[in-house]
């Protein structure tokens, strides 16, 4: 089975996730609403203070699924 991978592509530069992921903090205006962390297996949201192991998970394929089916 082949290596899962997520790569962030901003101004020319190639940057791969590592295990750990990267996080985003999510805003709406100065009200902090969650955290996006985006993972090689999927995503997770973290509801205002809630810690990444109690964040909602989803895989990739379930989430680009869901965003199809909606779009």
């Amino acid at each position: 089975m082949a290596a899962k991978r997520v790569s962030i592509k901003s101004l020319g530069i190639d940057m791969h996730i590592k295990n750990r992921g990267i996080e985003l903090d999510v805003y709406d205006g100065d009200t902090h609403l969650g955290d996006l962390c985006v993972t090689k297996t999927g995503l997770v949201w973290c509801k205002g203070k809630t810690t990444r192991d109690k964040g909602l998970q989803i895989r990739w394929k379930k989430f680009i699924k869901w965003a199809e089916e909606n779009a």
